[in-house]
């Protein structure tokens, strides 16, 4: 790990999320961390909570140097990502910093759910609906995510998706599936729409579904969706370069190429 940034280093990946007692959990979060590092090497890639473990979000943002991208690892826009991770930037005005959208609804993430509902045993010919089961939220937008998700993994499957909460909303992934069976689907499955095991986790498997599917964790989907949200706001995290002297007299002047002239293909890098 470095302590600074010079000009050409690209901003520090601090990846933001809510945090768990879980040691499972908290060891899903480090993993995703690592895949993200392995896809991108060389990148600098931080971790930091919203809650219960640590290094803070405070203290994360105490440490770093240079410009900073934050990506949360949050699946919906509700409060943390509307009111914590803004307040706790604002606190750190001397970082140039900017912060990345919420991981979902992402095409992506249906991608990814749908590799964990086909590890569980679950195949779309036989048919069946599917219990998306989010989190939940007191915030509507975050909710309103989770449905326009479930839109997508229906999508993705091709077989009908049922958004669940968790907490905060309805109906609760069991009051789905029941009421699925009442209405006499035979073939219900449970996707876990959350990232890493913990008290959620294990609430959302307790239902009458025929399977359950394990959370998200480290799934490459998930590692490059994160390197996505950073790649777009990257630009925005740096400061700008400071103007330079023109001692040939060239400002001002035209760059277009001349009309016979070779062209340069442009390089990028990964």
């Amino acid at each position: 790990m470095t302590t600074g940034a010079r000009a050409d280093r690209p901003p520090t990946l601090l990846a933001v999320a809510h945090g768990t007692r879980d040691p499972d959990g908290a060891a899903a979060y480090r993993a995703l961390a690592e895949a993200v590092c392995a896809l991108r090497p060389g990148l600098r890639v931080e971790l930091a909570y919203l809650d219960l473990l640590r290094p803070s979000l405070d203290e994360a943002l105490a440490g770093l140097h240079g410009p900073v991208v934050l990506v949360p690892l949050l699946l919906g826009t509700g409060y943390h990502v509307r009111v914590d991770i803004p307040a706790a930037l604002a606190a750190t005005p001397h970082l140039p910093a900017v912060v990345a959208p919420a991981l979902g609804p992402d095409p992506l993430l249906a991608v990814a759910l749908a590799e964990r509902l086909t590890e569980a045993g679950w195949s779309a010919a036989q048919g069946g609906t599917v219990v998306l089961a989010a989190a939940g939220s007191t915030d509507p937008s975050a909710n309103a995510d989770t449905a326009h998700m479930a839109e997508l993994l229906a999508g993705e499957l091709g077989r009908p998706v049922i958004p669940s909460y968790l907490c905060a909303s309805t109906p609760a992934p069991a009051e789905a599936v029941a009421a699925l069976h009442a209405a006499g689907h035979q073939q219900v499955a449970v996707a876990r729409y959350l990232l890493t095991p913990g008290y959620f986790a294990r609430q959302a498997a307790r239902t009458d579904s025929a399977l359950t599917s394990a959370p998200l964790g480290a799934h490459e989907a998930i590692a490059r969706l994160v390197l996505q949200r950073y790649d777009h706001m990257s630009c925005a995290a740096r400061p700008p370069r400071p103007a330079t002297a023109d001692p040939a007299g060239y400002a001002g002047r035209s760059t277009a190429a001349p009309a016979a002239g070779p062209s340069l293909a442009a390089s990028t890098s990964s």
